[in-house]
């Protein structure tokens, strides 16, 4: 049974969650995640319930250990904890998808005690060597609040029964556990070649709700390298071989 928190959400790009808790009420967060905490908050970091739980989260791209917070003390007291990139934090009340939610790995940020995070391996065999972000998913088991975090702006969808979406395997968040869940190849040479895509989709079926980002982090990674790179090929000294002046600011468009 999970501990039953009250929260707020706080930020726009850059959210953090701040966490309410009763006296001898926890959350667990993913090691890291921690932005402050307030006095009588004590930390509890082990690997969640035994060796093979700590692998299991690994495998997931979490880390070995996980950390409670635990108020010991009366009145309130608040943690909070923060996305590690700019986006949206997601919060997600379990009870209300069957007591488990599936998610992209690396997606989970913070849960009520008695949370557990598990591996979700996708159906078929193609899904798991060539779906890309999607080769591994997380599954969040429990009937309390958890918070997953997602980049840039967040869709919420509702898929009918039958209703397919495919969407690129980097752009799904989570979806609800009767989503139906696979990977389609996109085919076409001059489309795994100049596509700008990866080679393939995630195809959702309904019924369920599915969170969509429209700016996964592996894709924010790439444009930060992407420019690294050509900066450092020389773009400091400008455009055309104008220099750094006014006139290379100018035609760079920088004025």
């Amino acid at each position: 049974m999970a501990d039953v928190i009250d929260y707020r959400i706080i930020g726009d790009d850059m959210q953090i969650v701040e966490i309410e808790l009763d006296p001898g009420e926890g959350v667990r967060a993913e090691a890291g995640a921690m932005m402050y905490m307030e006095k009588d908050i004590q930390m509890q970091t082990d690997t969640g319930g035994g060796m093979f739980s700590g692998f299991k989260r690994m495998f997931t791209g979490e880390s070995f250990f996980i950390t409670t917070f635990l108020f010991n003390g009366s009145g309130k007291g608040h943690v909070a904890f923060s996305a590690p990139y700019p986006g949206k934090i997601i919060p997600i009340y379990l009870e209300n998808y069957g007591k488990n939610f599936i998610c992209q790995k690396d997606a989970f940020l913070c849960a009520a005690s008695g949370t557990e995070i598990e591996v979700a391996f996708t159906k078929k065999l193609g899904a798991g060597l060539f779906g890309g972000e999607g080769f591994i998913l997380q599954r969040l088991t429990g009937d309390g609040m958890a918070f997953i975090h997602a980049g840039g702006t967040i869709i919420e969808k509702y898929l009918e029964q039958g209703e397919t979406l495919r969407v690129d395997t980097g752009c799904l968040v989570g979806m609800a556990p009767t989503v139906d869940y696979d990977i389609q190849f996109i085919g076409g040479f001059r489309n795994a070649l100049f596509g700008g895509e990866g080679l393939f989709l995630a195809s959702l079926s309904g019924p369920g709700t599915v969170y969509l980002q429209s700016l996964p982090f592996s894709r924010l990674a790439d444009r930060i390298i992407a420019a690294a790179k050509f900066s450092s090929k020389g773009e400091q000294k400008g455009v055309a071989g104008f220099g750094g002046g006014a006139l290379g600011d100018i035609i760079s468009g920088d004025r």
